[in-house]
């Protein structure tokens, strides 16, 4: 019997000057665990005139992960912080009550064609942090766990499995797991996972009860504990995932919260440009009417 509960598909969603494939929220499952939003973005081949702007905007009651494959960003936002982020490394900003941030194509590679080419991430933060101070870390490559098991490549980007703890400062149970696979390899590891479990298929494919799963796809599982698949040769997943919240999160726009109103408040903020500003910056985005 399949451990397959759900298939969310990838869909076309605009964020600006730039498109991304949607996985997260889907209107059958708004999260899985903590994880609330999932955007694939690329790959896309930008020439010498075009590059990623996304101004300034406001977060709360979340952290934002950016993961790279290929290209770079630079991340400004209102702790001062302006950082470039390249492929492996992790950025990691905790919202709290608010916080304003920044994603450009970097200076120097604003006249060359360049790749872009990542996931960007919300995890929603638990009630009783949902308030906090906003917070910010930055993760090397090398500074996340690495290890192999039969003949698969795992990489632990954030939160606890396999008794080993990524250094990203996470705020409630959870997971994320990078998988590649260079040859075909069953994977059986349900007894490291916990909670409500989810996979997302970057590249190759995998098999699971006689049903081959191809890139584009998220597959939630009935049941993380009975997770077990195949991996194709030349295969990159990522199993993300953890403890749900015993409250429900409302989203509207780029604010999460465990109330209403607490994204009223945000709004407000917004409105009358009460949020700290980014440091350099002018421009921002202006509060949408519409919800994700």
């Amino acid at each position: 019997m399949s451990n397959i509960k759900l298939i969310i598909e990838e869909r076309p969603s605009n964020i600006g000057n730039f498109m991304v494939g949607r996985l997260l929220p889907f209107r059958e499952k708004r999260m899985v665990g903590p994880f609330s939003f999932i955007d694939h973005m690329g790959p896309a081949l930008l020439s010498d005139h075009e590059n990623l702007d996304v101004p300034p905007h406001p977060h709360i009651g979340l952290s934002t992960l950016t993961y790279l494959f290929e290209g770079s960003i630079m991340h400004k936002d209102s702790l001062g912080t302006e950082i470039e982020i390249k492929p492996g490394q992790v950025n990691w900003m905790t919202a709290g009550n608010g916080i304003v941030h920044s994603e450009r194509t970097p200076k120097y590679l604003r006249q060359s064609n360049k790749m872009l080419h990542g996931l960007q991430i919300w995890v929603a933060l638990p009630k009783h942090f949902e308030q906090m101070a906003p917070e910010f870390y930055h993760a090397d490559a090398d500074d996340l766990p690495s290890w192999e098991e039969n003949g698969i490549q795992f990489k632990l980007i954030a939160g606890e499995a396999f008794g080993k703890k990524s250094p990203i400062p996470v705020y409630s149970p959870m997971y994320l797991l990078e998988l590649k696979s260079t040859a075909q390899a069953s994977v059986k590891i349900g007894e490291h996972l916990f909670g409500e479990s989810g996979i997302y298929i970057l590249e190759g494919a995998i098999e699971n009860d006689g049903n081959t799963f191809e890139p584009k796809q998220l597959l939630v599982a009935k049941d993380s504990s009975l997770c077990e698949f195949t991996m194709q040769a030349n295969t990159t997943i990522y199993i993300f995932g953890g403890e749900p919240f015993p409250e429900e999160r409302f989203i509207y726009w780029n604010f999460v919260a465990s109330s209403k109103e607490l994204i009223e408040e945000a709004k407000e903020r917004w409105l009358k440009q009460e949020f700290e500003p980014v440091p350099g910056e002018t421009d921002f985005v202006p509060l949408p009417e519409r919800r994700i």
